[in-house]
């Protein structure tokens, strides 16, 4: 793996790498590695040793542990990318939660938490909705991957983020249906006033809202 990590690294750093007056500029990316999951033996870094003829260059590449991140880390500090993985710190307790509907229930109150949370991120305009969904989708696929031998939890909690997913399609169709609608009125207003023959297309366009090519192109359909 750390083969494969500094070879990316290291495309990275030629990809934005810059020559000037024969010196080849490049800059390693600040890597880190996120394990999932994690064992007593797991270290908490890697290390790069770089032997060159201008000598030795060594750093440390930190590895991030999915199971040392509570969700108040993970909002406070803006991790959003580990929340889909975040099942995995309760990985070990899924027999426990699979048999006991109290314990269950304590997870599925996280996972409620986080809707919550990642609903009021949305609020304020720190993550757009797009994130959102894309976020719980993926939370969604891997409680159901890694939770398969386990019917309660993945019904208890893959409900819960599946029941969101559904809940923000559902908006964006009706926001595509209200956006289609707005722009049906505008339109009809166009038409209308193409209909009275007395106002310029850009006049009709600044009145309707809507861009002189759409006005042009209702022009043209008229004409048909």
């Amino acid at each position: 793996m750390m083969i494969r990590l500094f070879e990316y690294d290291a495309q990275i750093a030629l990809d934005e790498g810059e020559v000037t007056e024969e010196v080849l500029r490049v800059t390693f990316p600040n890597t880190a590695v996120l394990y999932l999951r994690t064992y007593k033996k797991t270290p908490d870094k890697m290390k790069y040793v770089i032997v060159t003829p201008g000598g030795t260059v060594q750093y440390d590449v930190p590895i991030m542990k999915v199971q040392t991140y509570s969700l108040d880390d993970i909002f406070e500090k803006k991790l959003l990318l580990l929340i889909p993985f975040y099942i995995f710190s309760h990985e070990k307790r899924f027999p426990e939660y699979n048999d006991n509907e109290e314990k269950l229930s304590e997870l599925k109150v996280e996972y409620h938490t986080i809707l919550d949370r990642l609903n009021e991120m949305e609020h304020w305009g720190v993550i757009g909705a797009f994130d959102k969904r894309t976020i719980i989708e993926f939370s969604n696929d891997v409680i159901k991957e890694i939770a398969q031998k386990y019917e309660n939890v993945q019904k208890g909690v893959g409900d819960i983020m599946g029941g969101a997913l559904i809940e923000t399609e559902a908006r964006t169709i009706l926001n595509q249906g209200k956006s289609q609608g707005r722009d049906e009125t505008k339109k009809k207003m166009a038409l209308r006033m193409l209909d009275d023959g007395e106002l310029p297309v850009e006049k009709i366009a600044r009145y309707s809202g809507l861009e002189v090519a759409e006005v042009e192109q209702l022009v043209k359909g008229r004409a048909k």
